[in-house]
C-alpha cells in the first residue's frame, strides 16, 4: 500500500521535467526499503519490485515532461507485460536506485529496461511492454507516434535480442504484416 501513495504522489505532483532528457537516456529513482517493502523472509517481495518499477516509469515521464503532452492527447500509459528476474536481495533501509531506460519499440509496444542497484551492484532487472490508449476508446496509440511526441526525431535504436526474445515469448511483439499468427 505505501508504494501506490509514492505512485499517487509521483502522478499528482510529478518531479521536474530534466531539460535535455533524451528518449533514450535513463532516468534514475532512488528508494529506500521500507518495513511495509519486506516479505515474511525480510527481504523485499517480489510484488512490491512491481510497484516500484511504476514508481520509476512515472518519474521517467516526468524527467522527459510527458505529463501535459499526453494530457493534451489523451493517451495514457498501460503495462501489456513485464518480468523481473533477481540477483541480490534487498533489505530494511537499504538505499537503492532504479535506472528506467528504453531500450527500443516496434509498431504497438514501447520497451523499457528497469535496473535496481545497490551501491553500485546489481540486484534486479526488470522488463517492461508498454502501451498506449486513448482516453474515451479503445483505441491503442502506435508507439511510434508516442516515441516521436516524446523523442522529437530520436533514432530507433536495435531492440536487443534478449528483450525481442522476451517480447515474442511473451505475445506482445508486433508481428509484420504477413507473418504467422
Amino acid at each position: 500500500m505505501a508504494r501506490q501513495l509514492d505512485l499517487l504522489r509521483a502522478l499528482l505532483r510529478p518531479r521536474a521535467e530534466i531539460p535535455g532528457q533524451g528518449l533514450l537516456g535513463p532516468s534514475t529513482t532512488t528508494m529506500r526499503v521500507r518495513p511495509a517493502d519486506l516479505d515474511i523472509y525480510l527481504h523485499v517481495n517480489n510484488g512490491v519490485y512491481l510497484q516500484m518499477m511504476d514508481v520509476a516509469r512515472t518519474n521517467y515521464i516526468a524527467d522527459l515532461g510527458g505529463f501535459g503532452l499526453f494530457k493534451a492527447k489523451g493517451w495514457y500509459p498501460v503495462v501489456a507485460a513485464q518480468t523481473v528476474s533477481y540477483r541480490r536481495s534487498l533489505t530494511l533501509g537499504q538505499r537503492f536506485e532504479i535506472r528506467t531506460s528504453v531500450v527500443g519499440w516496434d509498431e504497438r509496444v514501447i520497451y523499457l529496461e528497469q535496473i535496481f542497484s545497490r551501491d553500485g551492484e546489481h540486484c534486479a532487472r526488470g522488463l517492461v511492454a508498454g502501451r498506449f490508449l486513448s482516453r474515451g476508446s479503445t483505441e491503442r496509440v502506435p508507439a511510434p507516434q508516442v516515441v516521436e511526441l516524446l523523442g522529437r526525431d530520436v533514432v530507433e535504436p536495435d531492440l536487443p535480442k534478449d528483450v525481442a526474445d522476451w517480447a515474442r515469448a511473451m505475445g506482445v511483439a508486433h508481428k509484420p504484416v504477413g507473418t504467422a499468427s
